[in-house]
């Protein structure tokens, strides 16, 4: 295989995503092996600022569009577009980050360029020419190797599965505009407006989470208002709970996370869950508490560095894939663990 290598920088708005750095990484690694140029293109509003960044991270030439029809993020035009700048400099490998952007438009690039797509890749090397992708497979219990047999080939590489590059603010250059290739008319999808969303640290950039389960609901001491049912008071019992894991989050400067079964019994909003069907993580720490460990939740954590489980069952499945596992009842523990961080860390 030779060719050139597009990264594409899932920004908004001028906010480039960390992951899409990370990417980076890996079309170093590839283009050291199998020759070639790194393009990285960065789509929407202020996007030319962002595209200059990527000079700092060894890029060849950066592209960039701010038209008015890519101001919001729409498939079809992203979609176009980056397909276009691939045939137009010849690249064999378009490399995005795993988000939920990066993987549509990665996905449907395939389609236009009538390519293959290896997702969610934690690993790369290069064998008698041919790219190797390692990623996870049934619910990341095993790791699979995969190679594309067409080209061009297009990989999404999972959050924090590579490291960043050193980038070198000396290395500069000037973003090269490309123009929309569908007219406003030509877009099918329509943005009518926006919901704000819980602020804090995004769960998939976080170095720490601390995520709770059904165990947070469970602490038969604390008495919910009189006026409550018992579903009520169930949800109660489960806000008290996420207060005190909360508070270990910005004690130690991370994100909440949430199983599945926590968001179905609403004790906390979809936006936290971590699992399968929810966030896949790799931060530095992850802090299970009273989450049993159900295989869909490991899915969407097992990659974490180090996993520290809290858990009154000693049976609990999270306790085997935990390098740290305290048994008891996360009421009794966690606030003095927060107070302890908080006099070690001076805060």
């Amino acid at each position: 295989m030779s060719g050139n290598f597009l990264v594409y920088i899932d920004q908004s708005k001028g906010q480039a995503l960390p992951t899409s750095w990370e990417v980076l990484s890996a079309a170093h690694y590839l283009a050291e092996k199998l020759g070639g140029s790194i393009y990285a293109l960065a789509l929407g509003e202020a996007s030319k600022a962002v595209a200059e960044m990527a000079y700092q991270y060894g890029v060849e030439q950066a592209f960039y569009c701010d038209d008015p029809s890519l101001a919001d993020y729409r498939p079809e035009p992203y979609t176009a577009l980056t397909s276009k700048v691939a045939q137009e400099k010849g690249v064999s490998v378009l490399l995005f980050p795993t988000t939920t952007r990066g993987r549509e438009v990665a996905a449907m690039c395939a389609v236009d360029l009538q390519g293959g797509v290896m997702p969610d890749v934690t690993a790369l090397e290069v064998v008698d020419g041919k790219i190797i992708a390692t990623r996870p497979v049934y619910a990341g219990k095993l790791l699979a190797k995969a190679v594309c047999s067409v080209e061009p080939v297009i990989i999404t590489t999972r959050v924090r599965a590579f490291k960043k590059p050193q980038g070198d603010a000396s290395r500069s250059g000037v973003a090269q505009r490309v123009d929309a290739v569908l007219a406003e008319g030509d877009i099918r999808t329509r943005v009518t407006g926006y919901a704000q969303a819980e602020g804090g640290v995004s769960l998939t950039d976080a170095n720490v989470i601390v995520s709770g389960g059904r165990g947070v609901a469970n602490n038969p001491n604390l008495t919910p208002p009189a006026d409550m049912d018992e579903k009520q008071a169930e949800i109660w019992r489960a806000q008290q709970g996420f207060k005190l894991i909360g508070e270990l989050a910005a004690m130690l400067g991370g994100a909440v996370g949430a199983s599945r079964a926590a968001v179905d019994a609403g004790y906390i909003p979809y936006a936290h869950q971590v699992g399968q069907t929810g966030k896949v993580v790799s931060p530095d720490l992850y802090i299970a508490c009273g989450i049993s460990g159900a295989i869909q939740h490991q899915a969407g954590m097992r990659s974490s560095k180090i996993i520290v489980a809290i858990n009154k069952d000693p049976d609990a499945p999270i306790f085997k894939l935990a390098r740290y596992g305290v048994v008891g009842d996360l009421y009794t523990i966690l606030p003095p663990l927060t107070e302890a961080l908080r006099k070690r860390l001076g805060k």
